[in-house]
């Protein structure tokens, strides 16, 4: 017990009261974050969607996240943190609740582009918020217990989500919602505007190309976005590669709160470890778990073959996830803040515009097992690839640091 106190001491103490608030509302917010994980069922099941259909609609759904970063990061550059928080949450959560009732195909394309457009613009707001309140030490240890945050309510949610979706997946919408709207008061009763007093804000344009003609941070995107690309099949490829070998909604639902329950588990026991090491090297062990994760499900198709995968790649995601949102932070100009946070949402939005496109056209051409090889190939390379980047962006890192400090 001693043991464990010390523990969730090192994990927990020292953080600003304004970071637990911003860690609260997105422990609710994701207490019903269900359209990602099933809005391909959903459109199958219910709405008659063949499964190519259904791809491309989800891909859709990604292209608006990969436009909500560059939106939101501009936005919470220009108009402020908590603007940009309270708009993205209050339309994002009306377009989910829309996206229950539709039936035509259009329609229901055009709002899946919609919700994610505008659910996902707070996202890098609320990191750039993050980074304004927390000092750069505790970083990686702040984007951890928000990781942690999030697979809490992600297990939680999903623990119950298959049995609700058996029987309603209207309710599934409703409660996304819900919880969207919720998280919304929350910045409105109690979290003020971070952003930098002395704020320059750069034109947008300009600010954008500032941040993708960061070289060293342009590198780690481009190898988080390959790994993100595997760690992304879980939308449309491994639950239709479930099904193909008679493992049910449930039984996915139940291994993919398990994933969320290991990020709970693991999270505050690895992370002040984690911090003792090198950022490239804890990048390229995730990458690895993650790649042998989904590449197990080449040798297997059955249940223990994938449960025996997902906790690798939850392993994976728990080394990795938090450091890589670390570096971002590190990396990003106080005024370019919200900027630097839109492009690594942008990563994320990217993954999941074609992870569905690509899995499921090489599931359809080549099989399972050409894919799952496929995952395994790309965590190795990109594994090397972030040993290889590490003393580059090591030399940035310092060269920061001394300016820092540097007489003026």
């Amino acid at each position: 017990m001693a043991f464990l106190v010390t523990r969730f001491r090192a994990a927990t103490g020292g953080l600003p009261p304004l970071f637990w608030t911003l860690w609260a509302g997105m422990l609710v917010n994701r207490l019903a974050s269900f359209v990602v994980t099933f809005l391909a069922l959903y459109l199958v099941t219910d709405r008659g969607f063949s499964a190519d259909q259904a791809g491309q609609v989800v891909a859709i759904y990604g292209l608006g996240m990969l436009l909500a970063g560059p939106v939101g990061g501009a936005l919470a550059d220009r108009i402020g943190r908590r603007q940009t928080m309270l708009l993205g949450l209050t339309l994002g959560g009306a377009c989910v609740a829309v996206l229950g009732f539709l039936r035509d195909p259009a329609g229901l394309t055009f709002v899946a582009f919609l919700a994610a457009l505008t659910g996902d613009v707070y996202r890098p707001a609320a990191q750039a918020a993050v980074a304004d309140v927390v000092a750069p030490a505790d970083r990686a240890r702040a984007y951890g217990l928000i990781y942690w945050a999030v697979n809490l309510g992600w297990a939680i949610s999903l623990s119950v989500a298959g049995f609700v979706a058996e029987r309603s997946m209207l309710a599934l919408f409703l409660a996304d919602a819900a919880t969207s709207l919720a998280f919304a008061l929350i910045v409105l009763a109690r979290v003020p505007e971070t952003r930098p007093a002395h704020h320059g804000a750069a034109p947008v344009v300009h600010g954008l190309f500032r941040v993708f003609r960061d070289g060293p941070f342009m590198v780690f995107l481009g190898l988080h976005l390959a790994v993100l690309l595997v760690f992304t099949q879980f939308q449309l490829a491994l639950p239709l590669d479930y099904t193909a070998h008679g493992v049910g909604p449930r039984a996915f639902s139940l291994i993919m709160a398990l994933n969320g329950l290991g990020v709970v588990v693991l999270q505050p026991l690895l992370s002040p470890l984690l911090q003792r090491h090198d950022g490239a090297r804890m990048l390229a062990l995730s990458s690895l778990l993650i790649g042998v994760g989904f590449g197990l499900n080449a040798f297997g198709g059955s249940l223990p073959a994938y449960l025996a995968g997902a906790v690798l790649y939850t392993i994976g995601e728990v080394i990795g996830f938090p450091v890589a949102s670390a570096i971002v932070a590190d990396l990003a100009p106080p005024h370019l803040r919200g900027r630097y946070q839109g492009a690594f949402s942008m990563a994320w939005g990217l993954a999941f515009t074609l992870s569905p496109l690509l899995g499921g056209e090489v599931l359809h051409r080549f099989g399972g097992t050409s894919l799952w090889l496929g995952c395994l190939a790309t965590g190795a390379l990109a594994a090397a690839l972030h040993l290889a980047a590490g003393p580059a962006r090591r030399r940035r890192l310092g060269h920061e640091a001394r300016d820092m400090v540097a007489p003026r």
